[in-house]
């Protein structure tokens, strides 16, 4: 998991309005090892199901929250879900499936991983935007906040005064 702290100071003519300091979660594409030794991949027969098999495939990194919800999400959307299932167990992913078709079933794992890092990639524009809106939002506010206090300084000294 990434943070990114970052620290802006908003201006309004040259003076220091607001100091923002933000959190923002960035979340991180995940794909199967690319160095996958056979040898040493996981594969036992499953305790709940007769005719399957769990296969651990490794990943190039333990997966973040956003990446593991979006991943479940997206196995759970397919059709296959009577004779496959798909888990993330830290820096894995187990492959619960029978023998039969077994290459099909190994592209359908590459295509939900390829789907949920396109999700991704929507998730971490969409924050962006979000970030952008609240910077927005704020600078809008301290705006109004000032004009709120100059017309006050005004308004004062037009009592005061008697300026008009």
């Amino acid at each position: 998991m990434f943070f990114v702290f970052f620290t802006e100071f908003l201006r309004l003519d040259s003076r220091v309005l607001f100091l923002v300091v933000a959190l923002k979660e960035v979340a991180k594409k995940i794909k199967l090892s690319r160095s996958i030794d056979v040898g040493t991949v996981a594969i036992s027969r499953d305790h709940y199901f007769a005719n399957a098999f769990t296969v651990d495939l490794p990943l190039e990194a333990m997966p973040d929250h956003v990446w593991q919800d979006i991943f479940e999400r997206e196995w759970k959307a397919g059709r296959h879900l009577w004779d496959r299932k798909l888990f993330v167990v830290g820096d894995k992913l187990r492959l619960v499936t029978t023998v039969d078709n077994i290459e099909d079933k190994l592209d359908w794992v590459q295509q939900v991983i390829e789907r949920t890092n396109r999700d991704i990639d929507e998730y971490n524009q969409e924050t962006a935007s979000r970030e952008a809106q609240v910077k927005d939002d704020v600078k809008g506010q301290l705006l109004k906040r000032e004009q709120t206090s100059v017309d006050m300084i005004r308004d004062t000294l037009r009592k005061r005064l008697g300026a008009y």
